[in-house]
């Protein structure tokens, strides 16, 4: 049986995407607007993707940076336009001031995306009660990832929540796949993969000259080597 695990990488555009591609990407993240830490791409950066490369996207459905949600309707008419442009996987999450999930906002997005597969993102990092988020969120249609570092300074601060929890695969709340992400580095990798952790992601280690360059397919393709 194949050990290989999954590779996403952020794709701002289309030429982020096709590179990503050709490095062995399996997945891609489309955002827009690093600065803010990731906001929804235009409905036209998502049809020029889809129609540059044939791997999965997830697009980000966030208006603003930090984890509040502000205006949900607005929320709710980006992804109704990105899923009337093809898109059927998405990246969400947000909190409420006191750092439990929004439930509101993330039920009335889930109901629009009917039945979409969907991340939430790395507002885990944030939460006040991760273990509260996992179950409050656990019944709800198509969450199947989450991206999380273990703790909001990074990897290196999280790895042990990271390995704590892919020990509890398969209990309630602990269904929904880890995909690592947030500082993580090649060196982390041998004690993730032992503790059975299958999925990662990858930002400015696809881009060894910065955010302002685009994915370099040779950065992915090191990654792809480590994780195959």
């Amino acid at each position: 049986m194949s050990n290989r695990a999954l590779l996403e990488v952020i794709a701002l555009d289309a030429e982020d995407a096709v590179a990503a591609q050709a490095g062995g990407a399996d997945r891609l993240e489309l955002v827009t607007d690093m600065a803010a830490d990731g906001l929804t791409p235009p409905r036209e950066t998502f049809a020029a993707i889809r129609a540059a490369v044939d791997i999965p996207l997830r697009v980000m459905l966030r208006l603003a940076d930090g984890f509040a949600a502000g205006d949900v309707d607005a929320l709710t008419e980006n992804a109704r336009a990105l899923r009337a442009e093809g898109a059927e996987e998405f990246v969400l999450g947000f909190l409420n001031p006191d750092g439990t999930p929004d439930l509101k906002t993330v039920e009335a997005l889930v109901a629009e995306l009917d039945g979409c597969r969907w991340t939430f993102h790395r507002a885990i990092d944030r939460a006040a009660d991760r273990d509260g988020l996992r179950k409050a969120l656990a019944d709800l249609p198509g969450l199947d990832t989450y991206l999380t570092a273990g703790a909001a300074d990074g990897v290196d601060a999280g790895l042990p929540m990271l390995l704590a929890e892919a020990a509890r695969r398969g209990e309630p709340g602990y269904e929904a796949r880890i995909l690592v992400g947030g500082g993580l580095g090649l060196h982390h990798l041998p004690r993730l993969r032992a503790a059975g952790v299958d999925a990662f992601h990858i930002g400015g280690a696809a881009r060894p000259e910065g955010w302002s360059a685009p994915v370099n397919p040779a950065a992915v393709a090191e990654w792809r080597e480590a994780l195959s």
